[in-house]
């Protein structure tokens, strides 16, 4: 039974069931300190530096159907720095529109994708297109822009994918725009901007940190980005799955098990650059050897998010049935001092967005129903990056009854309006 798509989301329907559930979020005043956690600072070392040397080659996608607004579909090779400090291949979806070339060239969007997992099999570029995403993809290309859809670092290719490490996302975006511009320089105009859902919406801010100083970076869109993903596992959702056991007791366990998948792609991707790294610290033994799924024998071939939030699903089920007497948040999962782990403390601490000033047009769209990310955790996050003078300010959308792929659906006109307000097609 298939329980939850490959944008790391619960779906709409699923979200609404969990109204009465998410009124048990207590304490959410604590989350601006959460949401204001040191972070990675703006050192010129690591604003992007354009690299000659990016583009490698490229392929026609052929993992299914191309988006109804689509000329054609490429699959991009390029150059990038790795999280381990070397420059490696990563890949990237170029997709083209049927509309006629701008005089002096194409706009470009990047978008950013959901979660989907740390294994090669996860990269999008070899998955049939989400839904979701061809709602997205279609109306940019309706209007003339050409997609640019990064992998990220260690989908598709050798090497493990650092889950939610802000600048390895940046980069991996940042690269993909720049070897497209080397490879096609004469036909594009230079201007481009990003949009992402979920760990696409992290990514999406993790861009607009990263290219702030590039004048041809024009803005984000951000849909639903992760944040605080510390405290949501640890404060928030203890209370907010006991509400929901109260409403629906099966869907309580498919939220505790998307969660705790995230944290073990967490635990894997860490091992990307920091290869000794053993996330049986973190969790307690039964959920480990869930975990242990997600990466796989290799890093290569872990389990895409699908089948890790079955397997958490199952093993949740297991537990209950064994245990007449437990509450779905007794599964026996992280440990008790889990954000006490120095390695952990550290990647939540340079994987938050929001902790530098930035002077981009940022939009914010997230749904009030959101199990996944609470809307007051980026609300938290939106007034954090006000408070630090982003200018212009950052633009938050509330989309009442939206759960967390919804409301990317629910503001799609919205989302194009900011974007061809930034930056028009021709």
């Amino acid at each position: 039974m298939k329980i939850a798509n490959n944008n790391g989301a619960l779906g709409a329907k699923s979200a609404k069931k969990s109204a009465k559930g998410l009124k048990y979020l207590v304490g959410m005043t604590m989350l601006a300190s959460a949401v204001m956690m040191a972070g990675c600072d703006d050192d010129d070392d690591d604003n992007y530096q354009s690299d000659d040397n990016s583009y490698v080659s490229e392929t026609s996608y052929t993992a299914g159907t191309i988006p109804t607004n689509a000329s054609k579909v490429d699959v991009m090779t390029y150059n990038m720095p790795y999280s381990d400090g070397d420059t490696h291949e990563a890949t990237a979806m170029v997709i083209y529109p049927k509309t006629a070339k701008p005089s002096d060239g194409w706009r470009v969007v990047v978008w950013t994708h959901g979660t989907t997992g740390v294994g090669d099999s996860c990269a999008p570029s070899q998955m049939e297109m989400n839904e979701n995403f061809l709602v997205t993809a279609n109306n940019l290309l309706e209007r003339g822009y050409v997609i640019v859809a990064p992998d990220y670092e260690g989908l598709g290719k050798a090497g493990i994918h650092p889950y939610l490490n802000l600048q390895s996302e940046a980069n991996s975006a940042i690269y993909a725009v720049d070897a497209f511009k080397e490879k096609y320089g004469s036909q594009l105009q230079g201007d481009w901007m990003s949009i992402g859902q979920s760990q696409g919406g992290h990514a999406s801010l993790g861009v607009a940190q990263f290219a702030n100083d590039d004048e041809n970076y024009k803005g984000a869109v951000a849909t639903a980005p992760a944040s605080s993903l510390g405290y949501i596992i640890t404060e928030v959702a203890p209370q907010a799955i006991s509400g929901i056991e109260m409403q629906n007791k099966n869907y309580a366990i498919r939220v505790y098990s998307e969660l705790l998948s995230y944290a073990a792609y967490v635990g894997v991707g860490i091992k990307a650059y920091m290869p000794s790294f053993n996330y049986n610290e973190i969790f307690h033994s039964q959920a480990y050897n869930v975990a242990l799924s997600a990466e796989g024998t290799n890093g290569d071939n872990g389990l895409c998010l699908d089948d890790m939030i079955a397997n958490y699903y199952t093993d949740i089920q297991t537990y209950l049935a064994q245990n007449p007497s437990a509450k779905v948040i007794d599964y026996p999962a992280l440990t008790d001092d889990f954000l006490e782990n120095e390695t952990i403390a550290e990647f939540l601490a340079s994987s938050q967005p929001g902790t530098v000033k930035l002077d981009k047009p940022i939009y914010v769209v997230q749904g009030t129903l959101d199990a996944a990310v609470p809307y007051q955790v980026t609300q938290a996050l939106v007034n954090g990056m006000n408070q630090l003078g982003t200018t212009p300010q950052v633009q938050l959308d509330l989309v009442e009854g939206a759960g967390h792929t919804q409301a990317i659906i629910d503001r799609n006109e919205q989302i194009m309006d900011f974007i061809e307000a930034n930056m028009p097609a021709s």
